[in-house]
């Protein structure tokens, strides 16, 4: 298990979201600026999910990956523990190509001096047992979503996929998104919400895991929630999703010997 605490110099970032991708070199350009601003005082940083817009592989031709690469490999060669988590739009991020693929590319985490975090998975923070996931998972009132996701996330599907030529693949993922960008106006112009987690499904995953404490993305509602579970105070951290723009918007939580605080973008 990963512990962050263990001597009181230790701090823990954590960030979500990003989207980062040649589409929107603003969003880029504002979140490495930022990762450069703070990431040097941590100990532990913690990437839970998205890091990217869509992800078809681990060749993905991709400036704005390129650049954050390397950022994350200076951390990890300066001595900061990076850990990476695969969101619903990367969740081939680090996934090996198929022996019958040509050129097989090095996969994420040796570029980026990352170890690859499941989902979910338990670390212990200052003493504390605390949950991370990026939390698509816990928004099971999308059946068909949730359908989806278990399609996608099987060996036989992601094989098939990456044994398919780069640009076909990047077709696809062009198709795809457009087809969720569709949806989800559809969605709004009826007057309904994004999705968010189901709250029995979040306290199911955490009795799960014995924690009384979880962070999560993926939902772009940044807040911590707090409730008793089972008669004992829990709390859940939601991190924020990054935008460039006149109303920018994302940041980090940060955890170190003194307690738990938001940095904004």
């Amino acid at each position: 298990m990963i512990v962050v605490g263990q001597t009181a110099r230790e701090v823990a970032l954590f960030c979500s979201d990003m989207h980062l991708g040649d589409h929107d070199p603003a969003t880029a350009a504002l979140f490495l600026d930022r990762l450069d601003a703070q990431a040097h005082a941590a100990s532990h940083l913690f990437l839970l999910g998205d890091l990217f817009e869509a992800w078809v592989g681990d060749d993905q031709p991709d400036a704005a990956a390129q650049q954050l690469i390397e950022r994350l490999a200076a951390l990890a060669a300066s001595g900061v523990r990076v850990h990476a988590m695969r969101g619903n739009r990367d969740f081939l991020l680090d996934v090996a190509f198929p022996m019958a693929a040509t050129a097989a590319p090095r996969p994420f985490h040796a570029r980026a001096g990352a170890v690859m975090l499941d989902d979910p998975c338990t670390i212990t923070l200052f003493g504390e047992p605390v949950l991370l996931a990026h939390g698509d998972a816990q928004c099971t009132d999308d059946l068909d979503y949730q359908h989806a996701r278990a399609l996608a996330r099987t060996s036989a599907w992601q094989r098939d996929f990456l044994a398919r030529p780069l640009d076909e693949r990047l077709r696809i993922a062009g198709e795809l998104r457009g087809e969720s960008r569709r949806v989800q106006a559809e969605r709004a112009m009826g007057g309904a919400e994004p999705g968010d987690v189901n709250r029995q499904a979040v306290e199911a995953t955490m009795r799960a895991a014995g924690v009384r404490t979880m962070v999560h993305g993926h939902t772009h509602r940044p807040a911590c929630h707090r409730w008793e579970l089972d008669g004992v105070p829990a709390r859940r951290w939601v991190l924020p999703d990054w935008h460039a723009g006149s109303a920018a918007r994302g940041g980090f939580l940060r955890v170190d010997s003194s307690g738990w605080s938001t940095i904004g973008c």
